[in-house]
């Protein structure tokens, strides 16, 4: 299979997934339709589209395809910010296009409506869990995020993760505050570093390295805990106190 990360914005990823034979490809969160668009020009034919939460700079490139393709398919959390002709998908739901099959999961705390989608070794996430980090709440509260983490955690350790956007050096400025002796969160920075340095992107990442280096993943390490007593002054009561207070303190993190 073919996964490809098309730029989009400033920093979004478009990704698309195609199989050997062919170019019909698998969309997920067009933020534009425009990497697309091009993308038709070297082959690419859209077979689906996937959606994880209603933001713009995630769905805003839907109407320019379906005015190209107007019988594409487009699967999309159950929200009333997401145009209706959209077919809803929830957790537990399977969606099937060109031969792919995903497993929808419901993962809420970016926004109350977030889903990702599971399969084939890849996991498209969205804006829930970052190489690194993880999304703000919009919407969600620290239990829901922290379950929703949870859940993608508990993956296959080889799953390759494809999140929505290229965040992974922003990221790794906070996560070396919080764990300076993680040594995978060491050999994670270099090798994002080498990537950017020479123009490739840093995703998608493998969830077993975001397991051993992403501190959002790992509220209940001891270093983890430590930073977080020694910033708030207070040993967080449990796991979803350490994880808000983790996200409090990136919120107001400047590098």
């Amino acid at each position: 299979m073919h996964l490809t990360p098309l730029p989009a914005l400033s920093d979004n990823y478009i990704w698309t997934l195609s199989g050997e034979g062919g170019m019909r490809a698998l969309i997920v969160d067009p933020s534009e339709a425009g990497p697309v668009l091009a993308a038709a020009e070297h082959g690419l034919q859209p077979a689906g589209v996937l959606l994880t939460h209603h933001h713009g700079d995630h769905i805003g490139g839907v109407p320019g395809l379906l005015e190209r393709w107007p019988d594409l398919p487009v699967f999309a959390p159950d929200d009333d910010r997401i145009p209706a002709s959209y077919r809803r998908v929830g957790g537990g739901d399977a969606v099937g296009i060109a031969g792919w099959e995903f497993n929808v999961l419901t993962v809420p705390g970016h926004t109350r409506s977030h889903v990702a989608y599971h399969g084939h070794g890849l996991l498209f996430c969205g804006d829930t869990l970052f190489s690194l980090g993880c999304g703000r709440m919009f919407e969600g509260t620290p239990g829901q995020m922290h379950a929703s983490l949870s859940r993608l955690a508990a993956l296959p350790p080889e799953t390759r993760v494809c999140c929505g956007h290229e965040y992974t050096l922003a990221n790794a400025a906070f996560a070396l505050v919080v764990e300076p002796g993680n040594r995978a969160l060491r050999r994670r920075i270099e090798e994002a570093q080498a990537m950017r340095e020479t123009g490739r992107p840093t995703l998608p990442s493998l969830l077993g390295d975001e397991l051993a280096a992403n501190p959002f993943l790992r509220v209940d390490s001891p270093e983890v805990r430590a930073s977080l007593a020694r910033e708030t002054g207070q040993a967080p009561a449990d796991s979803v106190d350490a994880f808000a207070a983790l996200r409090r303190w990136k919120d107001g993190f400047v590098a």
